[in-house]
């Protein structure tokens, strides 16, 4: 068997993990914790790399998050806590004996790509370095890696007499009470930590540059808003862009107006990242959260705003970011440059002799992590194997500056919009590399019922697994019974119209959002512009 290093066992490396075994080809986990999860695996102490707080709910929906023959329990709430992830992540690895294959407490130092690959790791617990020798590696150590910390950019930091840290290091609100407390940068992170904060604090102030569109995990009707938003029948809608748009953010700012909550920004919904938060609106109309403008400088108990508005300030909280690194891998094979890197497809390092490295979970999906990474893991396998082939250097290269000519077109400049993709367009691109995207044809005429569930209801990871390598024969069940599982956890008390909702075509409710959007645009051309 080939051998394969897997560097990191979170949500990344436990699939890349089982792919490997499904493949044939025998996986050797690398992990310098001393358990799976990453950066979803709470500690209280601060731990090297990324680590979600107490709080954190995943801002995408568990069918949509979960692996593709993996579903997750029908009991779990459509957006889970970390503790519930954990758990799922237990699930996974219990699943298919994937512990067995993870060494813990081990850090790879360097990792040689020549004729057979070498490379050395340090042990925590033996406080011994060891070699060791592999066929292929993938990398699946994310792209959480370092805080992105710019104290240079905030003049006169060095003289606040108040704390100052990265969001990285935030867990819990108590012992914030009756303090003033500075967010800079309205990211998710920034978000979430306003709002909680806010129920502590004496005063939230949440600092932005440009402002952001907010989002709502809750859509219309009550469901997941990627339950709506991630179907191949909405993504394959013709209407112009510039409609859509507006379309768009007329629906957000029903819901608040971002001009009077001072957050409107210059760019459209979707050329940035999104926002996801709830409860923002609700805490910044109660005046526990004040949106404020970019710093201009801090004094020894303030800070003044470019606007020329000034505030005191207790603590801040900086929440801007991270950037990545692969310290174990020499530049000339993953050329990285804080958040960019020249890897084709966002996995291969370009100029290799052998294809035998891949960067897994390195991208920015608007969509769930698992099941792209899931469908990298299965892609780069193969490619391994020799069952799968990749374009030469000139055509990589060609495809990379492509990409980022269409980034920077689409969404404004910024550091965080250097790897982002498309959650279904990306994995139906790799589908077609390994010969597993579903053929919407043949599906309409062989099975029916089973296409319109998978043209009109989300675009689940069950779908790469109806064919092709790595065919799970659970895969239709599991697309049948997705909608059915989103509900579960909601019926937890009977109703007189919940029985009748459930025979609601979804067909027709796509219909309806169609029509009601288009004569919502044709309303406010005529009357309010």
């Amino acid at each position: 068997k080939k051998r394969v290093c897997v560097i990191g066992a979170g949500a990344s490396g436990l699939t890349a993990i089982k792919c490997c075994i499904d493949e044939g080809l025998e996986p050797v986990c690398f992990e310098k914790s001393h358990d799976i999860g990453g950066l979803w695996r709470y500690e209280e102490k601060e731990k090297e790399g990324a680590c979600v707080y107490n709080s954190t709910i995943i801002n995408t929906s568990k069918e949509m998050m979960c692996y593709s023959d993996c579903p997750i329990p029908d009991e779990f709430p459509n957006y889970m806590h970390n503790t519930k992830i954990m758990e799922y992540f237990g699930i996974y690895a219990k699943k298919f004996n994937l512990m067995k294959h993870i060494n813990f407490n081990t850090s790879v130092l360097s990792c040689e790509q020549e004729e057979k690959g070498s490379g050395e790791v340090w042990n925590e617990k033996t406080k011994e370095t060891s070699d060791f020798e592999f066929d292929a590696v993938l990398v699946c150590v994310g792209h959480h890696a370092d805080p992105y910390y710019p104290l240079d950019a905030f003049p006169g930091i060095e003289k606040f007499k108040g704390e100052y840290f990265h969001s990285h290091e935030y867990r819990k609100p108590q012992g914030y009470e009756g303090k003033r407390v500075l967010i800079v940068g309205v990211g998710n992170s920034g978000g979430d930590i306003a709002v909680e904060l806010s129920r502590q604090a004496k005063q939230v102030y949440l600092s932005t540059r440009r402002g952001t569109w907010v989002f709502n995990r809750v859509g219309p009707y009550g469901m997941p808003i990627d339950f709506l938003v991630t179907t191949r029948a909405f993504l394959n809608w013709i209407m112009p862009s510039s409609i859509i748009r507006k379309a768009v953010e007329s629906q957000l700012n029903e819901k608040f107006d971002h001009d009077h909550y001072g957050l409107r920004p210059d760019n459209g919904p979707f050329n940035q990242h999104p926002f996801v938060n709830d409860e923002l609106p609700n805490r910044i109309i109660n005046g526990s959260v004040m949106i404020k403008s970019n710093i201009g400088c801090f004094t020894e108990d303030s800070v003044i705003f470019d606007d020329g508005t000034e505030v005191e300030a207790d603590a801040v909280i900086f929440a801007t970011g991270f950037i990545f690194q692969f310290p174990f891998l020499d530049d000339s094979i993953a050329q990285v440059n804080g958040t960019e890197s020249q890897l084709y497809k966002y996995m291969w390092p370009v100029g290799m002799t052998k294809h035998t490295l891949a960067v897994i979970g390195h991208v920015q999906v608007l969509g769930a992590v698992n099941p792209v990474s899931e469908m990298q893991s299965r892609w780069a396998t193969r490619v391994f194997k020799g069952l799968a082939t990749l374009p030469n250097d000139n055509k990589m290269l060609l495809d990379i500056n492509r990409n980022k000519v269409s980034l920077q077109k689409r969404f404004y400049n910024s550091q965080r919009h250097t790897m982002e993709a498309d959650h279904v367009a990306y994995m139906d691109e790799i589908a077609d590399q390994i010969g597993v995207k579903p053929n919407m044809f043949s599906l309409f005429i062989t099975d029916r019922k089973l296409a319109r569930k998978v043209w009109y209801e989300f675009c689940s990871g069950y779908q790469y697994r109806l064919k092709g390598p790595g065919k799970w024969a659970g895969a239709r069940e599991a697309i049948m019974g997705q909608k059915s599982r989103m509900f579960c956890p909601l019926h937890t008390r009977a109703t007189t119209k919940s029985s009748k909702s459930k025979k609601k075509s979804l067909l027709s409710y796509y219909w309806l959002v169609a029509v009601a959007i288009g004569a919502f645009y044709v309303y406010r051309r005529q009357h309010l512009m």
